[in-house]
């Protein structure tokens, strides 16, 4: 922050110092904000240069902050999901995180975002049918625990050929409109029990990785998540700055006051 001077004037080397900053591109409207860990959703900002009617911006100043420009996750499974019956909705699982900022599993199956956005949902399914006639399988997105309206896929799996079972792979992306902690379901149901999700172990003569069960992968695809820092209740000298579900430590925001 720059020195103040004094109401009846400066000396001329106070003056020419802070000329010089202004003229090298330095404001004196800048400064450094730490967000409140313990999942906290606000942090207050103590800045004698906010008023009322100032505008703060706020941008990423360290790795902690930049991370939250960009959520993501990538999600799979390794284990068979079967159907007990052919009138139950069934929630696709996801037993293993490959990589997560942002976005996580809960409960097994619910994909869950931290910052309000649009988000596109890839997946890719393993289906396999041990019927001898090819069976039906229905996957959709259900958010909040409802049904998304037109959100359905048909997928008709191969019937059991002498040895061999039929296999699909049921893949589609979707993009979906989220709020902080809202969560989606990948569901399915089939018109035969002996069509489920089917992992596959690693193969041999060739080399073929193990083949997981279910893959989902989640992107934001709207604006940057900065814009999900904002100042709100702003008095003389302070402010509420809003924000996602914060747990991590040093996280660190620079900002700007104008006016």
């Amino acid at each position: 922050m720059f020195r103040r001077l004094p109401q009846q004037g400066g000396t001329p080397r106070d003056v020419a110092e802070i000329v010089n900053r202004i003229l090298d591109g330095k404001i004196n409207s800048v400064g450094n904000l730490t967000l409140a860990t313990g999942n906290a959703t606000s942090t207050t900002l103590y800045d004698e240069r906010i008023s009322e009617e100032s505008l703060i911006l706020f941008a990423p100043a360290n790795a902690a902050a930049s991370g939250d420009e960009i959520p993501f996750g990538a999600f799979q499974d390794s284990t068979d999901q079967v159907a007990a019956n052919t009138t139950t909705a069934y929630a696709v699982q996801f037993g293993t995180t490959d990589y997560s900022n942002g976005v996580s599993v809960a409960s097994g199956s619910r994909i869950t975002v931290k910052s309000p956005g649009v988000y596109n949902f890839q997946f890719s399914i393993q289906f396999v049918n041990t019927n001898s006639q090819i069976e039906d399988v229905d996957i959709w997105f259900r958010k909040n625990g409802t049904d998304i309206a037109n959100s359905n896929s048909k997928y008709s799996v191969p019937n059991k050929h002498g040895s061999i079972d039929g296999h699909l792979i049921g893949a589609l992306n979707f993009y979906v409109e989220l709020v902080a902690n809202d969560y989606v379901e990948i569901m399915w149901a089939t018109t035969n029990v002996a069509l489920s999700i089917q992992q596959l172990p690693a193969q041999t003569t060739p080399t073929r990785p193990a083949t997981p069960s279910a893959i989902v992968t989640v992107n934001k695809v709207d604006e940057s998540s900065t814009s999900d820092v904002w100042a709100s209740n702003q008095t003389n000298g302070q402010c509420t700055v809003n924000h996602f579900s914060n747990n991590t430590a040093n996280k660190v925001y620079r900002y700007v006051v104008l006016g």
